[in-house]
């Protein structure tokens, strides 16, 4: 549990918090703009409101599970925090806090192609889903 809490806490000293429109710019440049048929401008209303585009947001639910990152990836499913876990991405949780977000995206890259789709994030399906998204990427040059 000890080198939990460092690895965490050495993960929150990496991190960062994106623009808007810097986030669009490093979503595109990893191939997210049309990933499994989602459009760049969905990526970003969907970090917008899971994070706030904050590399080390996480959040504790009452089911006991976490979500961890940028994209909010719950350690239930997705990652290992020391806790049962199903770690469908294969990684630590503490790999998602980082400001080197390409674990962040390879693991919601896996969780996009699960059956839910990009629906497994509530804050998507309740901010984003069905909703002209054009103001997330609007002026970002992307």
């Amino acid at each position: 549990m000890k080198c939990l809490v460092f690895l965490l806490l050495v993960a929150v000293a990496n991190a960062r918090t994106f623009t808007r429109c810097e986030w669009a710019r490093v979503l595109k440049s990893y191939g997210m703009d049309g990933y499994e048929g989602h459009s760049l401008a969905n990526w970003v209303c969907l970090s917008q409101w899971e994070s706030n585009y904050n590399t080390r947001a996480i959040n504790h639910n009452s089911d006991g599970s976490t979500d961890y990152g940028i994209f909010q990836i719950n350690s239930r499913w997705w990652c290992s925090n020391g806790t049962p876990t199903s770690n469908g991405c294969n990684m630590k949780c503490s790999e998602l806090l980082s400001d080197n977000v390409s674990a962040a995206i390879r693991c919601a890259k896996r969780v996009v192609r699960d059956p839910n789709g990009i629906g497994a994030w509530v804050a998507w399906r309740r901010h984003c889903e069905d909703r002209d998204l054009s103001s997330y990427v609007s002026g970002c040059g992307v």
